[in-house]
């Protein structure tokens, strides 16, 4: 179980409360004459649908009565009427276009089917579900339900394996079973999931009666059965089986979660539970608060769980497999900043300039986002405040606080913070920063030179480069000359830039002397223009064109007057995941020893990241490690710089093969583990405004972070890729990203120096 415990934020759906089965405990099942019509209409549906979106739903649970045109005949008229042959192909219909209007992960729960009618909803739902409830054949409560045989619900267990689809089972206790029963429902379910690997949960369900059912005299399972039957699920099921109980069907949830759950189930915020409708569910606030009061934390996940979101090839039809993407976080996990999640639709745009190529048209999320225009949630929490952690996340930091290097194991378990455990790091990572940087906030005043957007290599992350006008779809290629490169500098310096940042992509006309020659060109224009460019792809590139060693190479660059090298062209640091952004660019070892070349003939750089696509947090750590390795040898890294993914422009993303970008709380965690894990080896840590947005870094600024980049006049990449923060801050904008926290900008130099512009002091 960990620390964890899951719930899956969802709508109900109940398509139809028709069925041919006449179970004595249920309230759910309703006759023709009962209802306004056999079927919710399409328009129904959407609209359940879309409140639940709206409210910040991951989920549409669809459930239903079995067969019911089986046995009432307007049902079958409805269908026909409908232009649907069956309940299942409707149910499929109304996934589908759930899916395609709002995003929401369908989960169908159809009832006991066959492959054909399983295999169908598979390519509309990532997940499904049917409950085993009992193997006893002579259930008085089953005694008008052909459907509940155990032969049925079992072959129905067993198919749903054979087509891989991740399923949610479980018993019903309370309903006139003995615990043997119990127990041979949960081995018979074991048995299935050491066949398939393909049950994802089970849950344990209290039988409560209820007015109007032929039960409704029968007791209620005491919640010493219950206890007692989830410790026998516990102790039956294999350990990747998750476990679940309903928390609207006891009095106290932390009952269920003593008895050793570590799931919820789905909560909705705007339905009903349909099938219990007596019980209302507790509010998302009260469960977190039992959760954390224990040391846990309360986290959302999506219908199915990470270990079936993270391995899509083998459980996701083609067809669900980015609706999932594009709600997961890099664990597989529900995203979980408040606020929706639709899907995103774009065309491209009128004019082009050096923005994005494409725009969104639409319904917009209302989720943050990397470099989206609004306010993420506040994850920094007063001292007072904080709950207690336990557990892995508690553990790491007790040993980074005595002083031990972290592994990658254990900064991978820091990335993994949750709820309480977040805003731990945070504080002890910000205590860090309090101790190594004092209270001071410091910024560079530079300009950005984007030199061309023509680039031969083939990110595909990059929303910035272009290809030659017949390979582009949209934007037109530019390289700017010589002198368009000193003016800009001179317009710099005479703004107060000390720094220009120089970077662009891969001309195929460019031989290594074009870089050469622009650094000659800023300091002719401007001697004393600090020069922090030319990333590792393009030093490495541009000796490769000449045929030089890169040693030589980048002496001559540094003779010509370049100073630093930013550490963009990292991405992530680890080649399983450099083959899907960048497969031509160099790649690990490449970086590396570009910089450590670079820190020995007296350059100097940055660590970047970019987070948020396709990576997971093992794939961070190894980045950190790995740089920390080379700052142990060199020193020569002066800043840690995440970088979040921005989506909304990116190829990879449009081509539906990447996350939208970090979450919040993964942005967070980046920067504080980034100021623990370098802790002695980096001494600052940078966020980027141009992706967060200005009160995302003030937020930053308070867990770990002490610096807040540049000034950046010409920011081009991240708005190309469709970010919406402006270009361009002031000193005065620094001040008052600092003042609400009680810190100080100050200018700086590149490397940290007070700067000889203003002596270093922003008045206040």
């Amino acid at each position: 179980m960990g620390t964890r415990i899951t719930y899956s934020p969802k709508v109900f759906i109940p398509l139809t409360m028709l069925c041919r089965d006449r179970c004595g405990y249920c309230t759910f099942a309703q006759s023709p004459a009962h209802l306004p019509a056999p079927y919710l209409s399409p328009a129904e549906v959407l609209a359940i649908a879309r409140q639940g979106a709206e409210s910040g739903c991951h989920e549409a649970l669809f459930t239903l009565g079995e067969l019911p045109e089986d046995r009432y005949p307007v049902a079958q008229q409805w269908l026909t009427e409908a232009g649907y042959a069956t309940t299942v192909e409707y149910v499929a219909a109304m996934c589908q276009m759930v899916l395609d209007e709002t995003g929401l992960l369908p989960h169908a729960n159809a009832g006991a089917l066959g492959l054909d009618d399983l295999a169908m909803l598979r390519k509309v739902s990532p997940s499904q579900g049917m409950m085993i409830e009992s193997l006893r054949p002579d259930l008085a409560a089953h005694r008008g339900a052909p459907d509940k045989t155990p032969e049925r619900r079992l072959a129905t267990l067993h198919f749903a394996g054979e087509l891989q689809i991740p399923f949610t089972t479980g018993i019903l206790i309370g309903i006139g079973e003995t615990r043997d029963d119990r127990i041979e429902a949960l081995e018979a379910i074991a048995a299935a999931h050491q066949r398939y690997g393909h049950v994802q949960e089970v849950i344990v369900q209290n039988f409560v009666p209820k007015p109007g059912t032929l039960m409704r005299d029968h007791p209620a399972c005491s919640i010493d059965d219950l206890v007692d039957a989830i410790a026998l699920a516990r102790m039956i099921l294999p350990a990747d089986v998750h476990l679940q109980a309903p928390p609207n069907l006891v009095d106290d949830p932390a009952v269920l979660i003593e008895a050793g759950i570590d799931d919820f189930g789905g909560i909705s915020p705007v339905t009903a539970d349909h099938v219990n409708p007596e019980k209302p569910w507790p509010s998302i606030e009260s469960l977190r608060a039992v959760v954390e009061s224990r040391g846990l934390s309360l986290v959302p996940r999506l219908t199915l769980y990470p270990e079936f979101a993270l391995d899509p090839g083998r459980w996701l039809d083609e067809n669900v497999r980015f609706a999932v993407l594009d709600r997961s976080d890099a664990e597989g996990f529900g995203r979980d900043d408040p606020g929706a999640t639709f899907p995103e639709r774009h065309e491209a745009a009128a004019n082009v300039g050096t923005g994005a190529e494409v725009v969104q048209i639409g319904r917009r999320s209302t989720a943050w986002y990397s470099g989206a225009d609004r306010s993420p949630m506040s994850l920094i929490g007063e001292s007072s405040m904080r709950a207690p952690i336990q557990g892995a996340v508690r553990e790491v930091l007790a040993g980074a606080e005595a002083g031990q290097e972290l592994d990658v194991a254990e900064i991978t378990t820091l990335f993994t913070a949750r709820g309480a455990e977040v805003t731990a790091v945070a504080a002890f990572a910000d205590d860090l920063r309090a101790k190594v940087n004092g209270d001071e906030v410091t910024f560079v005043h530079n300009r950005n030179i984007n030199y061309t957007n023509v680039c031969t290599f083939k990110c595909t992350f990059c929303g910035f480069s272009k290809g030659p006008m017949s390979l582009n779809l949209r934007g037109a290629p530019y390289l700017l000359t010589n002198e368009q490169i000193a003016d800009r500098v001179r317009e710099a310096a005479a703004l107060g830039a000390t720094e220009v940042c120089l970077q662009g992509g891969i001309h195929p006309d460019f031989d290594g002397d074009y870089y050469v020659e622009v650094c000659r060109t800023v300091k002719a224009a401007v001697p004393d223009m600090h020069i922090h460019g030319f990333t590792a792809l393009e030093v490495t590139e541009g000796a490769r064109r000449l045929g030089e060693p890169l040693r030589e190479y980048l002496l001559r660059m540094k003779e010509a007057g370049l100073s630093s090298l930013p550490g963009t062209a990292a991405e992530i640091l680890d080649d399983e995941i450099r083959a899907i952004l960048c497969p031509d660019k160099v790649n690990t070892e490449q970086w590396l020893e570009c910089h450590e070349i670079a820190h020995d003939i007296g350059l100097r750089s940055n660590v970047t990241i970019m987070f948020g696509s396709v990576e997971q947090p093992v794939n961070w750590a190894r980045h950190i490690v790995r740089t920390r390795d080379l700052q142990k040898r060199t020193g020569g890294f002066t800043e840690f710089v995440p970088l979040p993914f921005v989506h909304m422009a990116s190829p990879i993303y449009l081509k539906r093969r990447a996350r939208r970008g970090p979450t919040w709380r993964e942005t967070v965690l980046m920067h504080a583990v980034g100021r623990i894990a370098y802790h002695g080896q980096i001494s600052n840590i940078q966020a980027s405004w141009v992706k967060l947005g200005v009160e995302g870094a003030r937020q930053l600024l308070q867990a770990g972070v002490n610096d807040l980049g540049g000034t950046l006049m010409d920011e081009n990449i991240s708005r190309a890729a469709g970010a919406a923060h402006g270009q361009g801050l002031t000193p005065d904008d620094f001040q008052a990203v600092c003042d609400p926290i009680g810190r100080t900008a100050r200018e700086r130099t590149t490397f940290y120096g007070l700067s000889p512009r203003n002596e270093g002091v922003v008045s206040v």
